[in-house]
């Protein structure tokens, strides 16, 4: 099977062509670096040209709201446009869990635009969403950083590890598509302040983590239910929070 991966040569594509040429496909990298880019639509013809399934993980170069929407309109339409052409029988796109339920942030916004987009398309599609990454837990309290303070919401998050979100990736692209949604999360559930708190503790970082229920989560409040899976229909990663943190030190 011929599977076209866009966004292939990051941190999750990478390892999802690995594996998926580890099972025997034929899996096409794509991205700007490998002449196909899907903005301009360069590449984009010659790519998807023969292939049975395309994956989407790409994300976009700048998180502005009016850039993060624009890139995934534009990639999204010349992708499903070219697939439509080249007769593609599956398109699988990673998104967010609860991007439906936070309005506020301008990078969900467009994730949700992107599935509409997925969703409209004659193209067969699973739209996998995953919860954030256990690799993002830095960023996370970088961003919410104000005068070497961490003003952290109180919030739930169920992160994940992205060895786990890559399995997924696989597992779906290998199956049908199944016209809808798949969920994928971390087998555990936080409070975002206490695992900043526990996260910035075990990394030696002397910050304060204020916790703070108005405090924003890349623009947009949370709850306990906001960004993590809402039924029991979610795949869990096999993952836990300290099994990474192991896996994290070993790799140091």
């Amino acid at each position: 099977m011929k599977i076209v991966v866009i966004g292939g040569t990051g941190r999750i594509g990478s390892q999802v062509v690995a594996q998926l040429r580890e099972r025997g496909h034929d899996t096409v990298p794509a991205a700007p670096s490998t002449g196909v880019d899907t903005l301009t639509g360069a590449g984009v013809a010659e790519a998807v040209a023969g292939a049975d399934v395309v994956v989407d993980v790409s994300n976009s170069p700048s998180f502005a709201p009016d850039d993060v929407l624009a890139f995934f309109t534009t990639s999204t339409r010349t992708l499903l446009a070219a697939e439509q052409a080249a007769g593609v029988r599956h398109h699988v796109v990673l998104s967010i869990v609860g991007a439906d339920r936070a309005p506020d942030s301008g990078y969900l916004r467009a994730k949700v635009a992107q599935e509409a987009l997925v969703s409209a398309s004659p193209v067969p599609f699973t739209i996998l969403r995953a919860t954030q990454f256990f690799e993002f837990l830095a960023a996370i309290a970088d961003g919410a950083t104000q005068d070497g303070v961490v003003h952290a919401t109180t919030g739930a998050i169920q992160p994940i590890a992205a060895q786990d979100v890559v399995a997924a990736v696989v597992d779906v692209t290998l199956a049908e598509p199944v016209g809808g949604v798949v969920e994928v999360a971390g087998p555990e559930r936080f409070r975002m302040d206490e695992l900043l708190r526990a996260e910035l503790a075990a990394a030696g970082d002397p910050r304060e983590v204020v916790s703070d229920p108005e405090a924003r989560y890349f623009g947009t409040l949370l709850d306990g239910t906001t960004i993590v899976p809402l039924g029991d229909d979610a795949r869990l990663g096999s993952t836990t929070l300290a099994a990474w943190r192991t896996a994290q030190a070993v790799a140091r």
